[in-house]
């Protein structure tokens, strides 16, 4: 786990040293135990690392015996074990333990062909001299944030967006990511809040030369045809598939550990773990004192049942000081306020681990979210198939099209679309049922563009890895190939998930009622933050950062804190905007 960074001149014109110290040091918290940094004129890749595999053989840059290689990563290669053994005993043999090293190997090898072979959450940066190219590679969903700004010119590109701002100036915000923000209160891929940077999308890889960029899918979900099987096969292979897939990530050098809600999700983690471990599994949960949204005796049932080494803390349930620290480490806004406890647990877990393992993407799989159960109704499955579209996408924007209209100085409608979006990745899967679709739309967007920041970014706030046994690309394939009709039925979520491990966690833990990981706010901005959110979204300054009409955000507050409507989720959603605009600069 670490940090990359990094820059491809196409007239071989150089960056300053002070330019690649100050993108270095933009991302350190990702990776403070060692740096390293390939330079010659017109290209640099660096890294800052975070020493969790081969703590003393994996420094990077890791460069191939004739110069023509260098290679860097964020992430992990869960099955570097198996692709080390495969090259011993050949010309490409391994010399220390390290995963990176793998990749140099494999690509000597096998050239860019090696990266299907990767069962990880990665994030690569190769040059190869011989071509004078540089590759950019991004994992199947997007566990590991990579961006790039390419302006003909010049390639700039990092782990954060941070890492790319030194090497660029300030950049502008870009008003159609803005747009789309406010429909899905997260900028969804492949846009960034600033103008010129965009993400390397989940699942490809990029080639950078002096003659342009070339974009390759690598991985398509959506490829997946539909299967029909047995429950009870069903069962049988969700359980085989997540046990392997917990194993592998338990490879590192370093202590670790796992976030513990009491959840189906974490339960199911961590009682595999412990299948595989000789010491007990170290486990950390934080609880509120608002019953609406404490977990901790749900998790402490699972801990007790799974014999853990259990941390849990009660924390004050008012974190929003804590929103612009987490703004800035996100880089962009994020209207999800459960960013905040997931910092604080992450923050308690690193006294102790330098990893995690976590529940993330089982929701998202298996149809967890009572979203899917509200939206599922008769009428909706005897809808056409445009209608479903139009009202799924309704039901997943936060302000609908016209309320944008009002809120945006320059909502004319000219390249602003954020239905296209969903359309588009509709239109990937019209052999797949409405249920498989609609997770589909949240795979691709809501994953890479907000839950699956959450725990990277709060977790290298403080230096720790998170690792996602449910987003091993085996259980993503086997949940995709599954109907739907096995994932929500007759009001049930995660139907043939909880099925499956209910004899391991339980019934009470499988089938308990969901609680959303988050905190009250909605209250608050009612009564003792209303001053807090008429300062944050009052006046000039906000409508001058951010674009928005102030006379509609003054009235859509008011409106909450009397009473007549809850805005919880508009009002954190433009908060969230002006955080970012501060932070940045805007």
């Amino acid at each position: 786990m670490c940090g990359i960074f990094g820059y491809f001149d196409r007239q071989g014109r150089g960056l300053s040293e002070q330019t690649l110290a100050a993108m270095a040091s933009s991302i350190q918290h990702r990776g403070p135990d060692g740096q390293g940094v390939f330079a010659e004129p017109g290209i640099a890749l660096g890294n800052q690392r975070l020493s969790i595999i081969d703590v003393d053989g994996g420094s990077q840059p890791f460069i191939s015996d004739d110069g023509n290689i260098v290679v860097v990563q964020n992430g992990e290669i869960f099955n570097h074990v198996e692709l080390a053994a495969e090259l011993k005993g050949t010309r490409f043999a391994c010399r220390t333990h390290s995963d990176t090293e793998v990749l140099l190997r494999l690509y000597e090898r096998d050239g860019i062909d090696f990266v299907p072979r990767l069962n990880g959450m990665f994030a690569i940066a190769i040059f190869d001299r011989r071509t004078q190219s540089v590759y950019l590679i991004r994992d199947r969903i997007g566990v590991k944030p990579l961006y790039i700004f390419d302006d003909g010119g010049r390639a700039v590109f990092g782990s954060e967006i941070k890492a790319i701002l030194p090497a660029t100036g300030s950049l502008q915000m870009d008003e159609e990511a803005l747009y789309h923000f406010l429909t899905y209160n997260y900028v969804p891929r492949p846009f960034t809040m600033f103008s010129g940077v965009r993400h390397v999308l989940p699942g490809h890889w990029l080639k950078i030369d002096r003659a342009g960029t070339q974009q390759f899918r690598w991985w398509d979900l959506a490829s997946l045809e539909p299967v029909e099987q047995s429950e009870a096969a069903w069962i049988e292979e969700i359980n085989a598939t997540l046990e392997d897939a917990v194993r592998i990530r338990l490879r590192a050098d370093v202590p670790f550990g796992a976030f513990l809600s009491g959840g189906v999700d974490s339960s199911t983690v961590v009682g595999l773990m412990s299948r595989h471990m000789a010491s007990p599994v170290k486990t950390f949960s934080i609880g509120f004192d608002d019953p609406r949204y404490d977990e901790t005796a749900f998790a402490q049932e699972a801990a007790d049942m799974f014999g853990t080494e259990h941390t849990s803390q009660r924390v004050a349930p008012n974190m929003l000081d804590l929103w612009p620290m987490a703004t800035y480490h996100c880089d962009q806004p994020h209207g999800d306020v459960s960013f905040l406890p997931t910092f604080k647990v992450s923050e308690m877990a690193a006294k102790h681990v330098k990893m995690v393992l976590t529940g993330d993407g089982g929701d998202e799989l298996f149809a967890g979210y009572d979203k899917y159960k509200n939206f599922f109704t008769p009428a909706v499955e005897g809808l056409d198939e445009a209608a479903f579209r139009a009202a799924y996408y309704r039901n997943i924007s936060l302000f609908q099209d016209e309320q944008k209209a009002r809120l945006l100085e320059n909502a004319d409608g000219e390249g602003q679309n954020s239905f296209a979006l969903v359309s588009e990745l509709f239109d990937r899967v019209p052999h797949w049922d409405r249920v498989n679709q609609a997770l589909y739309i949240d795979m691709e967007l809501l994953l890479s563009g907000n839950n699956l920041v959450k725990p990277d970014r709060m977790g290298m706030a403080v230096s720790l890895e998170a690792r996602t046994p449910f987003l091993d690309y085996r259980m993503m394939e086997l949940a995709f190939r599954m109907p739907g009709n096995m994932k929500l039925r007759d009001g049930v979520t995660k139907y043939v998930l909880k099925k499956a491990v209910s004899p391991m966690i339980g019934h009470n833990l499988a089938y308990r009622e969901k609680q959303m990981f988050t905190v009250p706010v909605g209250g608050w901005f009612r009564n003792e933050l209303r001053e807090y959110c008429r300062q944050m979204l009052g006046g000039q300054s906000f409508g001058r950062r951010t674009g928005l009409f102030t006379d509609e955000v003054s009235v859509l507050l008011e409106n909450h804190i009397q009473g007549s409507q809850n805005n919880t989720r508009e009002i954190r959603a433009l908060i969230a905007i002006e955080h970012w605009a501060k932070a940045f600069s805007a």
